[in-house]
């Protein structure tokens, strides 16, 4: 993911009004979120949100194609009152993303994903809809341009961070489903104009993870809609379900394309455009299929952990992060495991309420 500041919100709420907090003090599950919010970690956060999520009315309302288009209705539900923001604009980032679904011993799918980049504020979300699925999700909050060095802590910096309902990089709903976004190997833009619902490639994540308990219904669910790329990039997903069906979906002339594939990176898959994107001395995919092959696609969490740790990156000294977040999803039994920084030794474990 790269400068997605430049086109995710340009800033979004970056100076809240202090008249528009207090009117926020009556806004019951807004409110609730935005102070249930807690530091994990240096640079990681946990949030959780119950009740309306506006993301019913997102769509009703025909989406967005574009981070700006979405802003209005992201303001307009979390509050009014924003004062202008100016714009801020990283300098460009490498990038570089992982997944892997296995089938387990005992028969139940699991799914790991690596999350590598330059800098990151992660918020891990919890949302608990009055309209659609428990999900968890995670995103990068860097990415609002709210300014350097802003995190979401305390008064108005806390609700802020509600902008994160709206855009996800990753996560798993509680049918099992679990999505991933990687950069797909190019520069080319996905468009789609067919008069559909409008969705960017983040929102359309919290779109699927509410909508869809499998991997067909989430197929079915990104044919009803226009998507659009994220940050002026390419883009693919990774969708795997509690079925053990395992997909990468990636967009080719403004066609949708479905792969089926456990494994995926950051280079087309698709027959279309295969490798694009691949560069030399690259073999994090490679690696995936080789420890698929050698294993029978059948791990257990702990042979998971350690296949997606081993392509996970490390910090270098061009101050390059690597693999910010690891998250290991038990898609049967739906529940996800955080791993921050790499710390494989330290786990941040999430079940769901509803059973």
């Amino acid at each position: 993911m790269k400068n997605i500041a430049k086109t995710i919100i340009m800033g979004l709420l970056a100076v809240v009004w202090l008249s528009g907090a207090n009117a926020w003090a009556q806004a019951g599950a807004l409110e609730q979120g935005a102070k249930s919010i807690k530091k994990l970690d240096e640079g990681l956060y946990y949030m959780e949100y119950k009740g309306d999520d506006g993301f019913a009315g997102l769509v009703q309302n025909g989406g967005g194609r574009s981070a700006a288009e979405l802003a209005g209705y992201v303001k307009r539900f979390i509050i009014e009152g924003f004062s202008q923001p100016t714009s801020w604009v990283p300098r460009p980032m490498d990038y570089g993303c992982t997944a892997l679904t296995v089938r387990t011993p005992e028969g139940g799918v699991m799914m790991g994903r690596n999350f590598d980049f330059n800098s990151a504020t992660g918020i891990i979300l919890h949302t608990v809809p009055e309209q659609g699925y428990e999900t968890y999700t995670t995103f990068n909050i860097d990415f609002f341009g709210f300014g350097e060095g802003w995190v979401p802590e305390g008064g108005n910096n806390q609700y802020m961070a509600l902008a994160v309902l709206f855009f996800a990089l990753d996560g798993i709903n509680e049918k099992g489903l679990a999505v991933a976004d990687l950069m797909a190997g190019d520069k080319v833009q996905t468009k789609q104009e067919s008069g559909k619902p409008a969705l960017t490639t983040t929102t359309a994540i919290c779109y699927l993870l509410k909508n869809a308990a499998t991997v067909d219904e989430a197929l079915d669910l990104l044919r009803g809609i226009d998507m659009h790329s994220d940050i002026g990039s390419a883009h693919h997903y990774a969708i795997s379900d509690a079925t053990g069906r395992s997909v990468v979906v990636e967009y080719v002339n403004n066609q949708m394309e479905v792969v089926e594939s456990a494994a995926v990176a950051n280079h087309y898959l698709c027959e279309a455009k295969r490798n694009v994107g691949l560069k030399e001395g690259d073999r994090r995919y490679e690696s995936l299929c080789s420890q698929l092959d050698a294993t029978g696609g059948v791990m257990d969490k702990g042979r998971l952990t350690q296949a997606i740790a081993s392509v996970s990156a490390p910090q270098r000294e061009d101050r390059y992060m690597g693999t910010i977040w690891t998250l290991v999803m038990d898609l049967t039994h739906p529940s996800v495991t955080y791993y921050y920084r790499r710390n494989f030794d330290k786990p941040l474990h999430f079940e769901f309420e509803r059973k």
